[in-house]
């Protein structure tokens, strides 16, 4: 009977300390606003996104037909190389709504800037303001393939045929150093390593992730025709 209390005491010991850390806010779990290894621009191919949105894509800003979108900024998150922190600040520092509209160009949803903000952003160590640098300076170090800027019908490509027009589009970036990924038949985002100064940088780990299909479906772009 002693052993099975003692046994129980400890069981519900367990217990309490595993809630308790779930309580705790992020960084006290290890999750350090600023402590990661390198950053991961993910750039979102907005038709697919639009697609899978059927009826509602009329209500998403991006998915509108007045803007013809292609890849669009879906966030820069801190990696670290094997996993990575998110939610390190609760309640996360305030967006100003000018600061917010000051992205939309890049990533056209305002939930979506809000939310990139308080998943990663909040782990970068950096204000609201120099993160959302810091993401358009990461957009802006990466060079979009022309023939990916407008695309006006649906084209069957496979992933290493991304992968060959970004890096001729970028020099020195290699294919450990960014991966493509797609759902089960569509490119969905091509991930570009980056460190924390924005140089190109390996990372296995995400690119042991990327895209399995032979082929897939880039569907076109939307609007602006």
């Amino acid at each position: 009977m002693r052993r099975a209390l003692a046994a129980f005491a400890l069981f519900a010991g367990l217990l309490v300390a595993a809630l308790l850390v779930t309580a705790l806010p992020a960084a006290a779990q290890g999750h350090e606003p600023g402590r990661f290894d390198f950053y991961v621009l993910s750039l979102s191919w907005s038709p697919t996104y639009c697609e899978d949105k059927g009826p509602k894509a009329a209500n998403e800003p991006q998915c509108n037909l007045t803007r013809p979108y292609a890849f669009v900024v879906h966030g820069l998150w801190p990696q670290y190389e094997r996993g990575f922190p998110q939610d390190c600040q609760r309640p996360p520092p305030y967006v100003p709504n000018p600061l917010v509209r000051s992205m939309l160009d890049v990533m056209p949803s305002r939930g979506l800037v809000i939310y990139e903000w308080k998943k990663h952003g909040t782990c970068s160590g950096l204000s609201p303001q120099a993160y959302f640098d810091l993401v358009r300076a990461a957009r802006d170090k990466v060079a979009i393939p022309a023939e990916f800027t407008r695309l006006d019908d649906y084209r069957m490509v496979s992933p290493s045929d991304v992968e060959s027009a970004f890096r001729a589009a970028n020099p020195g970036l290699s294919p450990d150093m960014f991966s493509v990924q797609c759902d089960r038949r569509r490119l969905t985002e091509v991930r570009v390593c980056l460190s924390q100064d924005l140089a190109f940088r390996s990372c296995p780990d995400v690119d042991r992730r990327a895209c399995r299909l032979s082929r897939m479906v880039m569907p076109p772009v939307r609007g602006g025709r």
